[in-house]
């Protein structure tokens, strides 16, 4: 990892590169009418699945439910960052993610989130790992007044986490069968796992 006031500045130019999760959709939806993904590797394996994952998370907007305690829990939350997510709009993990991220995000007035292309943010993307890989999506909690990473998070719910690393220690990687297992997991879990996560990090 870099020093802390480089890392400072990348997420300070992230922030400032950024779009709001409404306009990430909007540049998901654009690019899939010119038949692309977002990022800089195009094929139409990455097409498919952008639009895949556009109608999920349309889907995932509409019919999201929070538990009434984690929203409670997020109303009353004395907090004043930005949550800055690295994603693109071809990764499944972020489809199912990102309408959970949002939702949370917009109890709470003090929490500013804002999305980010991983593929344009190598090197902020370099500095979060996950298992030496640039796995996405990740969320970094910044605090913006102090100019200080409080926390990340990502790229899966912790249930899930656990579930790919067991799978990889059987197996050795993640066959199409096991990320078609993933996405029914996230299907019947609806966001809980997430919002426990991200309610840890209040």
């Amino acid at each position: 990892m870099e020093t802390t006031t480089k890392v400072n500045e990348l997420i300070e130019q992230g922030i400032a590169d950024s779009y709001t999760y409404q306009e990430y959709k909007q540049v998901v939806s654009d690019l899939l009418e010119e038949g692309k993904s977002t990022g800089h590797e195009q094929s139409e394996a990455l097409t498919n699945y952008s639009m895949l994952n556009d109608r999920r998370m349309k889907r995932l907007d509409k019919t999201l439910k929070i538990d009434e305690t984690v929203k409670e829990a997020f109303i009353k939350a004395n907090t004043k960052v930005t949550w800055l997510v690295l994603s693109e709009g071809w990764c499944g993990d972020a489809a199912q993610s990102l309408p959970v991220i949002n939702k949370l995000a917009t109890l709470n007035n003090g929490i500013d989130l804002r999305v980010i292309s991983r593929d344009d943010h190598d090197e902020l993307m370099s500095n979060f790992l996950t298992n030496g890989g640039k796995a996405i999506p990740k969320l970094i909690v910044y605090d913006n007044k102090n100019k200080e990473v409080l926390n990340s998070w990502g790229p899966r719910p912790s249930i899930a986490t656990k579930m790919v690393n067991d799978y990889k220690v059987t197996h050795g990687s993640l066959d199409p069968q096991f990320k078609e297992n993933l996405q029914v997991w996230y299907n019947k879990d609806k966001g809980v796992n997430i919002t426990g996560d991200l309610l840890a990090l209040l």
